[in-house]
């Protein structure tokens, strides 16, 4: 039987969605593109990638779908490689995929609800991903994803429920919660119940679940309750990402953000007293008016976050946002101080992981049984394979830089 070709760029929401396309394509010999729009840098990889696919497969249909292409859907649909536009918000709709439509691309700001998508399970994956909320009602000024992906919208308790028990039954030892703005579900609900109720619920139903990982939360949003999960509850795992940006009060601002610096480092402060938890953290280099000083605050975050996982991204303008319009840092001095978070945030993990010698990690094995991911979710490479999809205890004997090295105990 056919199977679609899914090419899948940015965030783990993407994920998550293409395993859905995955399944509700089955048969067919599409090639579809998942793209993402959060820097120009995504756009162009996105491109490139429509390209090499029509390269390599010149006779499937090839379909575009995404951030990228909700935004863009003019731009998309006149490359000459593509056959059919999608946006966002019909990408997840049979009916979206059928006819000869070139371009069904609505606004995205009319979508109102959202739902966990059934792909039966996630083919190639030791980690399940599943959709609890989508789209942003925040406007950060460097920010267009609230355009591909509309207003905050939640996914009902229950049905996350039933969607988490049912890839435990398949076989998922892990489960990713994942949103575009995680930490705001709930309001839009009846009852406006919180992320953290939203969690209680999972672990109290689903007691066979091993290990749940959330994906970025913005700090401003994190509540008493959800920490006390985040600390307390052993199968949370101790891994935290943080959607900070910046380490400047005055670029925070000019970004529109709801934090300030000592909001963060605060925060990081009282879940580390509690619990030995990894940081991780996205951090914009150049942004707008961004002086030497404003930049060195954001390079000693890392050190006073103690972020091993950074995500750093060289700012670039996307149109239309409001800091496009603010007076732009030249683009040799944004490349270097990218570079230099780059070595900060790489200096910091080598120290982290070295910390990490000689103690034993649960790693969740993954394809070819070689490789795996820690609780904290340092990569481990093993010595010896070992079976994939299982939990085994891994004895740290090193690392490379970049990921830790053990021995299956």
């Amino acid at each position: 039987m056919n199977a679609p070709h899914i090419i899948t760029l940015g965030c783990r929401l993407n994920l998550a969605e293409s395993e859905s396309l995955r399944a509700s394509n089955a048969g067919s010999d599409r090639v579809i593109v998942n793209s993402c729009a959060v820097t120009q840098s995504a756009v162009a990889e996105t491109r490139a990638a429509i390209r090499r696919a029509r390269r390599e497969r010149p006779q499937a249909e090839l379909v575009v779908t995404g951030c990228a292409a909700q935004i863009d859907p003019a731009g998309f649909a006149a490359m000459p490689e593509v056959d059919r536009v999608i946006g966002n918000g019909e990408k997840l709709l049979p009916a979206a995929w059928t006819g000869t439509e070139r371009v069904r691309v609505a606004d995205i700001f009319r979508v109102r609800e959202t739902a966990p998508h059934l792909a039966p399970s996630f083919a190639g994956h030791v980690r399940a991903f599943v959709e609890v909320q989508n789209g942003c009602d925040h406007r950060c000024t460097f920010c267009v994803i609230p355009f591909g992906r509309g207003n905050s919208r939640s996914v009902p308790a229950g049905a996350v429920i039933e969607r988490v028990a049912a890839l435990v039954e398949a076989g998922h030892r892990e489960v990713v919660l994942t949103g575009v703005d995680l930490t705001s579900y709930g309001p839009d609900l009846p009852g406006a119940p919180s992320l953290a109720s939203l969690i209680e619920r999972i672990l109290r139903h689903v007691p066979r679940l091993e290990r749940l990982r959330l994906s970025s939360l913005d700090s401003i949003e994190i509540d008493d309750r959800l920490i006390e999960l985040i600390v307390g509850e052993a199968r949370v795992m101790p891994h935290l990402h943080l959607s900070l940006q910046a380490g400047d009060d005055m670029i925070l601002k000019r970004m529109k953000r709801r934090h300030a610096r000592a909001d963060a480092v605060r925060l990081v402060e009282r879940i580390k007293a509690r619990r030995d938890i990894a940081i991780g953290a996205d951090l914009i280099a150049g942004f707008p008016t961004e002086t030497e000083a404003m930049f060195e605050n954001s390079l000693n975050l890392i050190a006073e976050c103690d972020i091993v996982h950074a995500h750093i991204f060289p700012y670039s303008p996307r149109p239309g946002t409001p800091a496009a319009r603010m007076p732009q840092v030249p683009s040799a001095t944004i490349k270097a101080r990218a570079g230099r978070l780059r070595a900060a945030a790489a200096e910091r993990r080598a120290a982290w992981l070295g910390s990490l010698k000689g103690s034993t990690q649960a790693v969740l094995v993954e394809r070819p049984g070689d490789r795996g991911h820690a609780p904290n979710h340092a990569e481990v490479r093993l010595t010896a394979p070992a079976p994939v999809g299982e939990v085994v205890p891994v004895r740290i004997t090193g690392h490379d830089g970049a990921r830790l090295t053990g021995v299956p105990a």
